[in-house]
């Protein structure tokens, strides 16, 4: 169902863009909002329902939530926000965990529950979290509640971004959804940021993933250290590409159709601390739980150890949040230890070494981290760590291993480049050097080439969907 809905997108991408911009913009609202529709419902064909239901709730709730209003009594607007909660965490905890649940019910208590039949709808937990902080900012008095449903379903269906992300909040595209401008510019500028996502996840992303994929599945009598840790490195870049060429390619397609989305990526893997890697990396997501969860919950204003609490809490949620598997929740407990840690005292001993130190420490807590969360089968978890620190016999290098290093180091060269700023900042020197010929020859060509190599890539292999579809 996601391989048609994806490739429906790119069949019928050129013709909504036509139509798009032929049409008055009194209603290119409507075409946006009856294409992501069709989109959603070509993959999904009776969730769709279930979306534009989500939609229904947001729009009355909304409405009623806004305490701005004359002679509304007060149990009125709080009511619609607990109502807004309840509806959109109770579709999450249904659809996402019923069936984890089940089976740790079964596993505890030793009971026989069956699981449910349950498919989970693509894209609810993004649009869950962002109908479910429009409420909450209307509550609050940050927008005002949107009475046009049309508007409002555009926000919650917009196409681009509905299946993965990033989380884009209303009050960030509010105005936009009134009034936009769609020139020239935006669209040559959304034009190169989407080829960019889609070389990310075409040629990156998915010829890394493959080597993970090998080794993940190797006997482990052909394993050694050194394989095991290219495979989490393979990964750690995997996840990368795949999810930032998403963003990317969502943030390209909303230039294209008028609309500015903030930035979710920002060189992640050149951070110097955890820290710092988690305000560089899925920004939507982790200033969702900053300013829906953490404040709420009081933040750092009630002491070192509620603050302690909130940020565990936070981060339990963080994993959760990511799927229905231990290995996520462990994943979130690791690196909110690691973030409490670097908040109590490891970030005043970090800035006192090296740089290059720095940034190894955190790349290698971040390499960790992938390998947790790369494993849903616990047993394969286990036994990766095992494999990566020398615990299960095996040797330190072997035959194959050296074959993978051999095969591979050109493409990990261009990843360990492509995921700085170093490109970006060779290309600011040319623009400034050549602006003619970058701008007329250079770019153009450039972002023609990524077009054709990933289009040649997804025409001679398997479709590989993104990683973050599953969450």
């Amino acid at each position: 169902m996601l391989f048609s809905s994806t490739v429906f997108m790119f069949l019928f991408l050129p013709a909504v863009l036509l139509l798009y911009y032929i049409a008055p913009k009194k209603i290119r609202n409507l075409i946006l909002f009856a294409f992501s529709l069709v989109f959603y419902a070509w993959g999904e064909p009776i969730y769709v329902f279930l979306m534009v239901l989500s939609t229904i709730v947001a729009y009355i709730t909304g409405l009623a939530a806004d305490k701005t209003k004359k002679g509304r009594k007060p149990w009125v607007p709080k009511l619609s926000l607990i109502v807004a909660v309840l509806w959109n965490m109770g579709l999450l905890l249904f659809f996402k965990y019923t069936n984890f649940f089940i089976t740790t019910a079964n596993d505890i208590f030793g009971s026989n529950i069956d699981k449910l039949d349950i498919v989970m709808p693509i894209g609810i937990s993004f649009y869950s979290f962002q109908t479910l902080s429009y409420v909450i900012d209307v509550y609050r008095g940050d927008v005002k509640a949107q009475r046009n449903y049309l508007a409002l379903g555009t926000y919650v269906a917009l196409f681009p971004q509905l299946i993965a992300g990033p989380i884009v909040r209303y009050k960030d595209v509010a105005e936009q959804l009134a009034q936009r401008k769609e020139t020239l510019d935006n669209f040559s500028a959304g034009v190169k940021r989407f080829a960019i996502g889609l070389g990310k996840k075409v040629l990156l992303a998915n010829n890394i993933g493959f080597l993970f994929d090998t080794i993940s599945n190797t006997p482990q009598s052909e394993m050694s250290v050194v394989a095991s840790w290219m495979g989490i490195i393979a990964y750690t870049f995997q996840i990368y590409f795949d999810f930032s060429g998403y963003s990317d390619m969502a943030i390209g397609l909303g230039k294209m159709f008028g609309f500015d989305f903030l930035e979710n990526f920002n060189y992640p893997y050149i951070s110097d601390s955890i820290t710092e890697f988690w305000r560089r990396w899925h920004i939507s997501l982790s200033s969702w739980f900053r300013d829906y969860v953490y404040i709420p919950l009081g933040g750092n204003r009630k002491g070192k150890l509620r603050q302690c609490v909130n940020i565990m809490i936070v981060w339990f949620l963080t994993g959760f949040w990511h799927g229905a598997n231990w290995n996520f929740m462990i994943w979130g407990v690791y690196f909110g230890v690691i973030l409490l840690c670097e908040k109590l005292f490891l970030l005043k001993a970090i800035k006192k070494i090296p740089k290059v130190f720095a940034h190894i420490y955190a790349l290698i807590l971040i390499v960790i981290g992938w390998g947790i969360f790369a494993f849903e089968d616990f047993g394969k978890l286990t036994q990766n760590f095992k494999n990566m620190f020398g615990l299960s016999g095996i040797s330190f290098i072997n035959h194959q291993a050296v074959a993978w290093l051999a095969a591979y180091a050109v493409t990990f060269i261009i990843l360990i480049v492509t995921s700085t700023p170093l490109i970006k900042k060779l290309g600011s020197l040319v623009q400034k050097a050549l602006p003619a010929a970058y701008s007329c020859v250079l770019q153009p060509l450039m972002v023609l080439g990524i077009l054709v190599l990933s289009t040649a890539y997804l025409a001679g292999n398997s479709f590989n969907p993104f990683l973050y579809f599953r969450f």
